[in-house]
């Protein structure tokens, strides 16, 4: 009856209604008790009506008038056939089909009528976590967008649906919606006054300047840095005015990732580590500690060092319980052992991380190392089997890669890199340069640099000298205005094989010298190692093998240890290839020795080009060697090699170049 009235009535029937159920707990003898079962049913019932603003009163005025409107029409439409139905779960069957069929309308799209203040909350947090956690679980774009948009149409003022659409929104890149949704994030949250019940009057400034924070992060996330600049500025000033020094310091962090596009910041970088230890933010001092590391890295700092303020940043973690923070702390030692060409240490950090249990609690069939740490680590697994030739375990890590982290997800660009770089090196050992160069638009769309210094590879090996050259040049003053320098060391040893192709090979010194001086400054050790193998084999051609075999001693170590399978094959092969070279002088005793010495090392070498399936290096070995068993006499050996290299020069095009003047 109560609830005819009120929807026949007037909308201050349904106020008089809460006034009622308030009068129930008063008095003496009330009707009913707070602290009973129907008690606090209703007071929570009162407690949600009174947090609606007018509109929301209104809605929900209008929403019951339409359900007692509804209930009645299907009260008189029900005809005779209808009212002789005894079988109830027919009955049943025939209304929740009803009900179904309503949420189908294009004009009101909802799931099974609006959701419950608590509903909604669920919905919104669950989403949230399996954004962070597992992205996979989590409603696909479109789908999660609908879902909030049904939210948004019953509650505009819905400040966490907004947030959530602005998350979702950053998942494919929609720069307009993601910006259109964080700023309708935080005027609801001023305008609900969700913070200023809390704070006083602080909450709505606290509200300005995050927003203005988060709308600096989001234009430099996208790389509209100018933007996210003035929005830092005005972070700033109203953090400066309201002394809050919290704020300045998540301020000073963005400052210091927008500054370094400019110059070098590693004071401000400093400062920032300092304060935020200072004012108890672990979570901010750790991220600062991390991105230090990184430029002392790039800068070329010991690898020590390195790691032990590293350590100093994982006591921070494991202090605080920062589970995230230790999984990039990991990833960081796996980028930083891989900078500096030890294989193992970074394969065996990799290992840890992928080994270890998180110390977040997350639901059951949720991951948590759905994170972009884990993505990094496990492209450089892929990446680290693809060198060592183990391509079908590569390419179990990589789809593994795309199941954890689908093609539409944040963080699949970087797999979708060493996925068309490893295709690449493929390509390239096989001999088969148009597919390499299909596979250099890929990786220019992910990686401009990368792109253009693999097209500059392709081109080198397709004998077009000049263009190759042209390319490695510009390549070279980008790379070095940019101060890339890992890049301008490889792009200067490309340089330098350029020189020797067109036997140009005391011009090609300087440039090797300039490529050692580098990667010895800047402790990349086996950048300086592949670069001291160039120099024996500019030795080599330049008449002077001896000196070449006496400074590979201090290559071939480091390369046998962590280097690629293809770069052991190559070191091998100049070995041989200098052994030869200087036993010319020798007695024919020893000279017989040395020649059987390099055979057993060409031997090495061409298990090395097998393993990798590298059909062109592997040419060169077997017509080196069949040379060697006709100068020792052995015809049957050499009428295999011979066979053999008569069945791979038939598969592949010719060389181009003396075979004594290739060292890759």
């Amino acid at each position: 009856f109560r609830l005819k009235l009120m929807a026949e009535g007037e909308l201050k029937d349904m106020e008089q209604f809460f006034d009622d159920l308030s009068d129930s707990f008063t008095g003496t003898e009330p009707e009913v008790h707070k602290t009973s079962v129907v008690g606090l049913f209703l007071r929570h019932m009162i407690l949600a009506y009174n947090k609606l603003s007018f509109s929301q009163v209104y809605k929900l005025y209008t929403a019951l008038q339409q359900y007692f409107q509804n209930d009645d029409e299907k009260k008189n439409g029900i005809d005779e056939s209808d009212m002789e139905l005894t079988n109830t779960e027919e009955l049943e069957g025939k209304m929740e089909k009803e009900e179904l069929d309503l949420p189908l309308r294009e004009e009101e799209i909802s799931c099974s009528g609006p959701l419950s203040q608590k509903q909604a909350e669920y919905f919104l947090s669950q989403q949230a976590s399996l954004l962070k956690n597992d992205e996979t679980k989590a409603l696909a774009p479109a789908s999660l967008q609908k879902e909030l948009n049904n939210l948004l149409k019953f509650n505009p003022d819905f400040a966490e649906a907004h947030y959530l659409s602005y998350l979702n929104s950053l998942r494919v890149q929609d720069v307009f919606s993601s910006t259109h949704s964080l700023l309708h994030y935080f005027d609801r949250l001023i305008l609900t006054g969700a913070e200023s019940k809390s704070n006083g009057d602080e909450g709505y400034g606290r509200s300005l300047r995050y927003a203005a924070l988060n709308l600096a992060a989001l234009h430099c996330r996208f790389g509209h840095y100018q933007q996210a600049e003035l929005a830092l500025q005005e972070a700033i000033r109203i953090a400066q005015e309201s002394n809050d020094h919290v704020c300045l310091q998540h301020c000073l962090s963005w400052l210091y990732i927008l500054e370094q596009k400019i110059f070098d910041s590693c004071v401000l970088l400093e400062h920032s580590v300092n304060k935020s230890l200072h004012f108890g933010l672990p979570y901010l001092a750790s991220l600062g500690i991390q991105s230090l590391v990184q430029q002392r890295a790039f800068a070329g700092k010991a690898a020590n060092k390195l790691m032990d303020a590293l350590k100093d940043s994982d006591l921070l973690h494991w202090k605080h319980s920062l589970s995230e923070l230790i999984d990039i702390s990991i990833a960081q030692k796996t980028a930083i052992w891989r900078l500096y060409g030890r294989s193992t240490m970074a394969l065996q950090q990799a290992q840890t991380l992928l080994s270890m249990n998180s110390l977040e609690a997350v639901n059951v069939g949720v991951q948590q190392n759905n994170t972009e740490s884990f993505a990094v680590v496990l492209c450089h697994l892929a990446e680290l089997h693809a060198e060592q030739g183990y391509f079908a375990a590569a390419s179990e890590v990589l789809k593994h890669l795309k199941e954890r982290f689908p093609p539409n997800s944040q963080h699949a660009q970087l797999w979708m890199l060493f996925d068309q770089k490893i295709q690449f090196e493929r390509a390239m050992n096989d001999g088969r340069y148009h597919i390499a160069d299909s596979l250099v638009a890929g990786i220019t769309a992910l990686n401009s640099i990368e792109g253009v210094y693999r097209k500059a590879i392709v081109l080198k090996a397709q004998n077009q000298m000049s263009e190759a050259h042209k390319l490695l040049q510009k390549l070279l003053i980008h790379c070095q205005k940019i101060k890339n320098t890992e890049m301008v060391i490889s792009v200067l040893l490309s340089i330098a094989e350029l020189y020797w192709r067109s036997s140009c090979h005391t011009i090609a010194l300087p440039v090797l010298l300039q490529a050692l001086a580098l990667s010895r400054e800047y402790s990349l050790q086996y950048l300086a190692s592949e670069t001291v193998l160039n120099l024996a084999f500019s030795q080599l051609i330049l008449g002077i093998p001896e000196q070449a075999l006496n400074i590979l001693h201090m290559a071939i170590e480091p390369v046998l240890a962590h280097g690629a399978v293809l770069d052991k094959g190559c070191a091998m092969f100049l070995v041989a290839k200098c052994q030869v070279a200087s036993a010319a002088s020798y007695t024919p005793q020893r000279k017989t020795e040395a020649l059987e010495s390099a055979i057993l090392n060409l031997n090495e070498a061409k298990t090395y080009f097998t393993k990798v399936d590298c059909k062109e290096q592997l040419r060169d070995v077997l017509y080196f060697q069949a040379r060697l068993f006709h100068t020792l006499g052995k015809t049957q050996e050499r009428n295999k090699c011979a066979m053999l290299f008569r069945q791979l020069h038939q598969e592949l095009p010719a060389h181009g170049v003396p075979l004594i003047n290739a060292f890759k």
